[in-house]
């Protein structure tokens, strides 16, 4: 396992679900980070539960009372063509460097076929796709410089396969993603960077809460977070590609 002391990670959509138990996976390991969010209330409200001495984006001290890891917290929405080049540009500005870049925003709209809209697609397409495509384009210089970079791209199962008729605007957008992943993948592996998509099934969050899937064979949140923090810390000799996790049979898996 390589030594991830004083590295940080960026991580989007930090405020809940699996964003929020990345987030808390990662800094028990001692990463920094640099967590994003539409909404910073509720970014400030998820990071008290780990973590009291945060620090603002306006503030930018990037100070951590009691020794620990710092942790920042920076207003971030896909949807906003500029906040990939601010986010990291605040991020360098607190911290000094970028190890880590998990690209975790996202939203999904279980509509079927004859109910999508454009504008439901679209943002889709924005979120879960060109997302991901502005957050690694701003910071993939300093992932390069890290020498070990790592990029994570929280994707789907969805990103794998279309299950019957539900949610093909999501699935779009989530095989959009994918190979956005594989391309950037073969790009970086040369310069020291390795990239997974994790890729669950249905996972207890509040985004699946109204999908009417049974709790009791959903993934936690927790149990996947815990699975890509011992990913992150493997070297550039034992990269895994896909992390494919289901609670039940896949044809694909």
């Amino acid at each position: 396992m390589r030594d991830i002391t004083g590295c940080v990670a960026m991580i989007s959509g930090a405020n809940r679900g699996i964003g929020e138990a990345i987030a808390a996976a990662l800094h028990a390991d001692g990463w920094a980070l640099s967590l994003g969010a539409r909404d910073l209330a509720a970014l400030e409200a998820s990071a008290a539960k780990y973590r009291t001495d945060t620090a603002r984006d306006s503030d930018h001290t990037g100070t951590a009372g009691g020794g620990g890891p710092t942790v920042t917290l920076h207003r971030y929405d896909a949807t906003d063509l500029d906040a990939a080049e601010r986010w990291t540009a605040e991020t360098i500005a607190v911290h000094g460097r970028i190890d880590c870049l998990v690209n975790n925003a996202g939203v999904a709209y279980p509509d079927v076929f004859e109910e999508l809209t454009e504008d439901t697609l679209d943002e889709m397409w924005e979120v879960n796709a060109k997302g991901p495509f502005r957050m690694i384009r701003a910071t993939l210089d300093h992932l390069r410089r890290s020498g070990e970079g790592r990029i994570v791209n929280v994707i789907s199962m969805s990103g794998k396969r279309v299950r019957g008729t539900f949610a093909p605007g999501y699935a779009m957008s989530k095989h959009a993603a994918m190979a956005l992943h594989h391309s950037v993948r073969h790009l970086t592996f040369p310069d020291g960077i390795r990239c997974t998509a994790v890729c669950p099934g249905y996972v207890q969050t509040d985004m699946t809460s109204g999908f009417g899937v049974d709790p009791s064979i959903m993934i936690q949140a927790d149990d996947l977070a815990q699975a890509l923090a011992t990913i992150l810390r493997l070297p550039n000799t034992a990269s895994v590609a896909e992390l494919l996790v289901t609670t039940e049979p896949e044809t694909i898996a």
